[in-house]
């Protein structure tokens, strides 16, 4: 796959001369569009071999067009608050939003195969996190990201006269090059590394584009055209593309066998008395605050998602677990309808955000179901794009699973007779009203609708790793109570 960069591809200094005003002229035009049109971003990755001139192409790239609207992000060793987290979390963060132009040098494909050269991945676990990174690139081209992966290549022998020539000119401090240098001598190991990485990553929505770093101007306009062709396409989809039609109020889909009844059939009766209450709210209050204040909890972090019906008593519940925490321990995160700027970006971004480093506890009351709850009832989004999202939400708790997150997830139901009561209960008391809505009365005549997105959410999210626990929540002690105690249990499994 790498032959084909080691032909020696050049371009004069006098073609040079002629190309490049026409194509930074048509780069600022396709990226004024782009703004304008506000739908897409532009995601450009350029790695490669060490010396071959990544950072040299994205001056290039800044230089050319408007660089208000790029932002470039060399990524190195992880720092402190990265370690702390799954190793996608900085990329999250750096992703650019509708509209704009990312340069992310070297990002995830340099930290895969500095992992497998030094031997921290073994060859199955570096094919499934190449496996993880084509189902993460799939999904930010589906959010909307027009993703570029430029491999900048050299040959041996043009990488050793590329170090001479930097040495010699001092475009590179000394430790640099000495540290480039050492890198190069694995050169013939590397390879094989590098052949498998792009043969295995270069998909249909993300291909490599391998271009030959010899040259630099070859490289500057080759780079240049290909970014230029691909906001173009984009450009010219925004012009002709009308806006999605979402199915509102859609049912189950036909393909999904009914399994509605696994919260019908929930014992809505059960009950606690108030003095069994108060004993057992003690109890487990006292072992959760002792589980994360523990130096075994340093290297764990704590996410609990709560969803549930409409006054299901998701605050009332989520009070009692943070009156066992450290207020410096956790942050609660309410989720309501994104904002726009959250609407520029892919829609798991405003959730990666909050995720807590090892010794942290992050408390979502809503979180990123909605996309297969509210969003896919009352069509805020395609059936395309709710069914993707399972998938994709699984891969999100895998990664924060994998990093040490102990993931609890409750869904509080209730009955509609006993919602009905509350917000009539919620209407008449002075300091609640503000909690009771015209959409919330509204959402009832769709009860049968989210029964089924629920249910179908459980059947397809609750894994072994980040299972579901349904709450009978009709009394709200009992509720309170079950899931103080799955939390705990939660955490003393993963602590032993």
């Amino acid at each position: 796959m790498l032959e084909s960069a080691e032909v020696g591809h050049a371009i004069s200094k006098a073609s040079f001369a002629r190309q490049e005003p026409k194509l930074r002229e048509a780069l600022l035009n396709a990226q004024y569009d782009l703004a304008q049109a506000g739908r897409n971003q532009v995601l450009t990755l350029i790695t490669g071999v060490e010396g071959g001139g990544r950072s040299e192409t994205a001056n290039k790239l800044t230089e050319w067009m408007d660089p208000r609207h790029i932002r470039v992000t060399a990524f190195g060793p992880r720092n402190c608050e990265e370690l702390g987290r799954p190793p996608v979390w900085r990329y999250w963060r750096a992703l650019p939003p509708r509209g704009k132009l990312g340069i992310f040098l070297n990002a995830w494909y340099s930290e895969m195969v500095a992992a497998r050269l030094e031997g921290t991945l073994d060859s199955t676990r570096f094919e499934f996190y190449l496996q993880e990174t084509r189902a993460y690139e799939r999904m930010l081209v589906d959010e909307g990201v027009i993703l570029l992966k430029f491999w900048i290549h050299l040959s041996k022998d043009a990488l050793k006269a590329r170090l001479d020539e930097l040495e010699e000119e001092g475009r590179r401090g000394k430790e640099v090059v000495r540290a480039e240098r050492k890198r190069a001598r694995a050169y013939l190991t590397m390879r094989p590394v590098w052949e498998e990485m792009l043969r295995e990553t270069s998909t249909a929505e993300a291909p490599w584009t391998i271009v030959e770093g010899t040259d630099e101007r070859y490289r500057h306009v080759t780079v240049g055209k290909v970014l230029l062709a691909a906001m173009q396409r984009a450009n010219a989809a925004d012009a002709d593309a009308k806006p999605p039609k979402a199915a509102r109020g859609a049912g189950p889909p036909p393909d999904v066998v009914d399994n509605v009844r696994m919260i019908r059939s929930l014992d809505l009766s059960q009950k606690l008395a108030e003095k069994e209450y108060d004993r057992q709210l003690e109890k487990w209050q006292t072992r959760l605050a002792a589980l994360t204040q523990s130096k075994r909890f340093r290297d764990h972090s704590l996410i609990l998602a709560f969803e549930g019906a409409d006054a299901a008593g998701k605050g009332g519940a989520i009070r009692r677990v943070t009156g066992a925490l450290d207020a410096r321990q956790y942050i609660g995160v309410p989720v309501a309808a994104p904002t726009d700027e959250e609407k520029r970006y892919p829609y798991l971004w405003r959730f990666w955000r909050n995720v807590p480093a090892r010794g942290g506890i992050t408390i979502f009351d809503r979180t990123w179901y909605g996309r297969v709850l509210v969003e896919r009832v009352e069509g805020f989004c395609s059936d395309y794009d709710w069914r993707r999202a399972y998938d994709e939400i699984n891969q999100f708790e895998e990664q924060l699973t994998e990093n040490g997150a102990v993931i609890c997830k409750f869904w509080l139901q209730i009955s509609k007779a006993e919602q009905f009561r509350r917000f009539k209960a919620r209407e008449k008391t002075s300091f609640k009203r503000f909690k009771i809505t015209a959409e919330d009365w509204r959402n009832r005549s769709k009860w049968e609708l989210y029964e089924h997105a629920v249910a179908d959410m459980v059947d397809r999210t609750s894994t072994e790793l980040a299972p579901w626990t349904l709450v009978e929540a009709e009394d709200k002690h009992f509720a309170r109570i079950k899931v103080l105690k799955t939390l705990v249990k939660a955490l003393e499994r993963a602590m032993a």
